[in-house]
């Protein structure tokens, strides 16, 4: 048997999709280590706003990538193909939207997060309808569960990002904000390839049946009010910070929310793969409580590492990653990870409701995102107490969700 057939057998597209996210992780991780230690604490806090503003706009994209990936999974060829272009003419238009009102209220964007130039805002208003194009592309692959493609568009993104923003520094000394959202709108436009579904028409002839048009505005809206809650809950802590804190401080709290969040970019890998896998058990009715506590078997383990990292060697892990300057954030980091594990742990009951068409949770995750995003507003005096709030926001959410859980099990043991 030759070594390529016995990779075949031995790896299946799930592995190296695991595999691929971890690579994309560590790129996306030496990205941000490498701007920190180049710029220090001040400068990096503009590039931890672009950063975490691209971040909040995933939250429309994800919602393009998780509808496309369910109904993709649903559709019959032909509408399938009407479901496709459907679906890129409304990113395109979104995105186009979005895109023009970033770039005219760039100024504004810039008053609000104390950022030094307006310029990075109008750069990364360009590329907002190419990421909401290649969110669909992926939404195709991760529904028809071709995670091989899917794998490839998120290195070619990440690499190309790394190739770029890395040129520009060290070949040209280019270290303005501007030409960092520069480096991501062009990943953008390499995060598309591999673009195998090319036939799509922005001007649709036939029409979806009226039933599957209502499912999926319903599953649209309420995907992307859940999507929301999930970037207000991991995000808008940076944000607010920046806000309300010097640049210095910002810079700090940008390094210690990037360390923090490793338990999460772990725990959005077994998303991906529990969505498809839910809902392929759902259509042939089949039980989808094992996977569940499967996937969140897999992200409680590696949180409990993560967090007894942080918590044993705080100081060495800062220093190794950032440097000097950003050492006295290091008491804060095991408590950053507790709060993010809360999260991501409370994050696999959700999608696995979305999944199911099940929506209180998506409710009540809304709920407790608003409430941490209002106490940060209200109380946030120190870098500490901010962490704190979020610790105790997560850990309420999860119990929660559990108790929500374990209430609709009695009620239905199919699932």
């Amino acid at each position: 048997m030759s070594i390529k057939n016995l990779i075949k057998r031995k790896v299946s597209s799930e592995q190296i999709f695991m595999i691929s996210v971890l690579l994309v992780n560590g790129g996306n991780y030496v990205y941000n280590l490498v701007l920190a230690r180049i710029l220090g604490p001040s400068k990096f806090s503009d590039i931890a706003v672009l950063i975490t503003f691209l971040l909040t706009l995933s939250f429309i994209a994800m919602t393009f990538q998780l509808v496309t990936a369910k109904f993709s999974m649903l559709f019959s060829v032909q509408n399938f193909r009407i479901f496709v272009s459907l679906m890129y003419r409304n990113a395109i238009i979104i995105g186009v939207l979005l895109g023009l009102l970033i770039m005219i209220f760039s100024k504004e964007l810039q008053a609000l997060f104390n950022t030094s130039a307006a310029a990075m805002f109008v750069v990364f208003g360009i590329g907002v309808p190419l990421y909401f194009i290649m969110s669909i592309n992926r939404g195709i692959f991760q529904g028809k569960k071709e995670f091989k493609h899917l794998s490839i568009t998120y290195l070619t993104e990440m690499l190309s990002r790394l190739l770029v923003t890395f040129g520009f520094i060290f070949l040209f000394d280019l270290k303005a904000a501007a030409i960092i959202a520069f480096g991501i709108i062009i990943s953008f436009g390499f995060g598309m390839l591999p673009f195998r579904y090319k036939v799509f028409r922005i001007a649709i002839k036939n029409k979806l049946q009226g039933v599957y048009r209502s499912q999926i505005k319903h599953f649209f809206l309420l995907t992307a009010f859940y999507e929301l809650t999930q970037i207000i809950i991991n995000n808008s802590d940076v944000l607010l910070v920046k806000h309300y804190f010097e640049p210095y401080n910002a810079g700090l709290y940008a390094s210690l929310a990037l360390i923090g969040r490793v338990v999460y970019f772990v725990a959005w890998m077994f998303v991906m793969l529990l969505l498809p896998k839910v809902i392929e058990l759902k259509k042939e009715g089949q039980r989808t409580h094992g996977v569940l506590f499967k996937y969140m078997g897999y992200i409680t383990f590696l949180s409990c590492i993560i967090v007894l990292s942080c918590f044993l060697f705080p100081e060495t892990i800062v220093h190794l990653l950032f440097g000097e300057r950003y050492l006295e954030i290091s008491p804060l980091l095991w408590k950053y990870a507790l709060a993010t594990s809360l999260f991501a742990v409370s994050n696999i009951f959700a999608y696995y409701y979305l999944s199911l068409d099940k929506y209180i949770p998506v409710m009540i995750s809304g709920f407790f995102g608003m409430l941490q995003f209002f106490l940060i507003i209200w109380f946030h005096e120190t870098l500490e107490q901010v962490v704190q709030i979020q610790i105790l926001s997560m850990f309420v959410l999860l119990v929660v969700q559990i108790l929500f859980y374990w209430k609709l099990r009695k009620f239905d043991y199919n699932m």
